[in-house]
């Protein structure tokens, strides 16, 4: 397949092919490929009269819906690039992101223009309140004025600073990866891809397009909590063949094991993980049974080189293969080299950084020419194709057979359920407070490959203290719900090196044990935790004890707030999956973030008489998206 520099210019000629087929889908309401297009060409007509056009930069802050894909391609069809913005992001952060990026023009509905700034520089454009004005505009396709130099999308990601920074992306770099990408796991009209990440996230750029160039369908996860028997229910009875996320919100799915999940899972034929490394240990019992016919590919790269420079298809075939998931080759026209510190590229086996060039790469940060010029390097390496490579601070080697593995990184950034995360943007956050003296974020991890888990350690000002409820709450109100860690410990002192520094080795060793007496002699003090568990009976002892298993804690309070206690989003969706299990029958997961304590919930469960309506997790689809707008402000995403 032959691509055009610009994507939507190949939506535009799969519509001439299938005008009158489903092109996305949600919850039972559905655009063709033909009013997709028409709706897109009439908004996009509408921002070339008010000024959009080549790397005008246009904001779009709405929830998961049919407008936001009309949306999208109408920016993309005016020439303009759209810049992401989650409205589930604290409102402050939103408003920084509008000005860093100096936009004009911000995409959005009612609902979620209550939660943004007004600017005085910037035109907000109402989708509902618009429809008729919209009517009045053309619906044939507008004539192409971006090319392949031109800005597709910025996203945003988390800075080392203390601010998001904005990485910016070719339509030429984008270009390249679809032409791979549907080439490489043959993507046509049979396909169903089910979308269920948040527009800001980088990988989910690639599924706006790909199924939809290639004839398929677009299947968007309601915008509700995100819960795992919707997730399969959408699975199984849609046919979803394509599925792109984090291992983080996959395992779920198949951990533990059943005959059924494999069963809800049989349609799918390719199941894409990026952002963080696969447990091999998790995925085995799936992919190795029987009912499996899936592979799954493990993506790697980072937003600044338009999301995957490398890719490895795991088969039951090759599972074992390395004791590892490799990430594997570059992707075409795209090179990755590992440097050592003198900048010269690594033997085999000896590791260095990871480093990115080709068609790939970025036009760098947004309004930062100090920071792009850091990370963005001149090339002097003969095998690379572009003027500029990428330093991704990955660590990482070559193995003789040309595999490359990842090693870890070589700063303070992490991964958590994909997210690109900066320790120091937290650890800044925690020490706005007028409590906090000094703050550092480590890493809680375990060997079974459990999700790390963000632990945020601070010492006090000396007279004064903070509950980790209020120090909560004041985050959430600078930072989005993914970058909250999941729990807190105040100490006496930090523990230092040799150097003088702050031992972040022994202080992540000692919030991953802490009880471990050598842990706790590298701090010089000990740290007591009390708990308010009480003799419980019947199902708050259940409740209770499945608690303990997710949040993997030794004890937790009966009162304790499960969201104050190290939970998530992904750990309450595995939570209300055992319970339903537990129960017998099935509820709304809201209810859980109506009653988040073990007390709570087993009160209101207790009272719950079981349905026979297997649709109720669905049935009151309206009242659960009026909900879910707030509840991923306040919860992990």
């Amino acid at each position: 397949m032959s691509f055009p520099a610009c994507v939507h210019e190949l939506f535009e000629s799969q519509v001439q092919r299938s005008p009158s087929t489903v092109a996305v889908e949600l919850d039972g309401s559905s655009l063709t490929y033909q009013q997709l297009n028409e709706r897109a060409n009439r908004l996009a007509h509408y921002l070339r009269k008010i000024g959009v056009g080549p790397d005008v930069l246009v904001g779009i802050s709405m929830e998961r819906s049919l407008d936001l894909i009309v949306a999208i391609y109408a920016i993309l069809k005016a020439g303009g690039a759209y810049v992401p913005l989650d409205p589930a992001y604290p409102r402050g952060r939103l408003s920084y992101m509008v000005s860093a990026a100096k936009l004009k023009y911000l995409v959005t509905n009612s609902s979620c223009k209550a939660h943004l700034d007004e600017h005085a520089d910037v035109q907000f454009l109402l989708l509902d309140q618009l429809k008729s004005e919209l009517e009045k505009e053309r619906s044939s396709n507008p004539e192409p004025l971006a090319t392949g130099d031109s800005l597709i999308y910025v996203i945003f990601t988390s800075g080392s600073t203390g601010q998001p920074k904005a990485a910016a992306v070719y339509h030429r770099g984008f270009a390249n990866l679809m032409n791979w990408f549907c080439d490489e796991f043959n993507l046509s009209s049979d396909d169903h891809a089910l979308l269920v990440s948040s527009l800001s996230f980088d990988l989910t750029q690639k599924n706006l397009y790909a199924t939809l160039v290639s004839g398929g369908t677009l299947h968007l996860y309601p915008p509700v909590p995100f819960d795992l028997s919707v997730l399969s229910r959408l699975i199984r009875d849609r046919g979803i063949t394509l599925i792109n996320c984090t291992p983080s919100v996959f395992y779920p799915l198949i951990d533990p094991f059943e005959e059924k999940q494999a069963s809800a899972l049989a349609s799918l034929r390719v199941v894409f993980l990026g952002g963080e490394p696969i447990s091999i240990a998790r995925i085995r019992p799936w992919i190795c049974n029987s009912l499996s016919k899936a592979e799954i590919a493990n993506t790697y790269g980072p937003t600044e080189c338009t999301d995957i420079c490398g890719f490895y298809r795991l088969t039951k075939e090759n599972l074992n293969q390395y004791d590892f998931v490799p990430l594997g080759r570059a992707i075409q026209n795209v090179q990755m080299a590992i440097l050592n510190s003198d900048g010269q590229p690594c033997q085999v086996g000896e590791s260095g950084e990871l480093c990115v060039g080709g068609a790939g790469v970025g036009a760098g940060y947004i309004n930062d020419a100090e920071l792009t010029r850091e990370k963005f390097v001149s090339n002097t390496l003969p095998n690379v194709t572009s003027s500029l490579i990428y330093r991704t601070g990955d660590q990482a080697r070559w193995h003789k057979d040309g595999v490359i593995e990842f090693l870890g990184r070589l700063d303070y950034q992490v991964k958590i359920r994909g997210f690109r995360i900066e320790l120091p943007e937290i650890e800044r956050a925690m020490e706005v407070h007028r409590a906090v003296n000094e703050a550092i974020v480590v890493i809680k991890t375990d060997s079974n490959g459990s999700e790390p888990q963000l632990v945020g350690c601070f010492t006090t000002v000396s007279g004064h203290a903070v509950s980790t409820t209020e120090l909560r709450n004041e985050l959430s109100q600078r930072l989005p719900a993914h970058m909250i860690p999941n729990s807190f410990v105040e100490l006496p002192k930090f523990p230092l090196s040799p150097n003088g520094k702050v031992d972040r080795k022994g202080l992540t060793e000692f919030v991953r044990q802490p009880n471990n007496p050598m842990a706790c002699q590298a701090l010089d003090c000990t740290v007591s935790i009390s708990y308010d568990v009480k003799s419980a009976v019947g199902l708050e002892n259940q409740i209770h004890a499945v608690w303990c298993q997710i949040l993997e804690l030794q004890q937790v309070g009966l009162n304790d707030n499960f969201f104050d206690v190290g939970g998530d989003s992904l750990r309450l969706a595995r939570l209300h999956q055992i319970l339903q299990s537990l129960l017998g029958h099935e509820f709304p997961i809201t209810d859980l973030f109506a009653h988040p304590t073990v007390r709570g919930m087993s009160q209101h469960l207790g009272n719950q008489a079981p349905s026979d309506d297997k649709q109720v997790m669905v049935r009151d689809r309206a009242r659960l998206q009026r909900e879910a707008l707030a509840v991923r402000r306040r919860t992990r995403q």
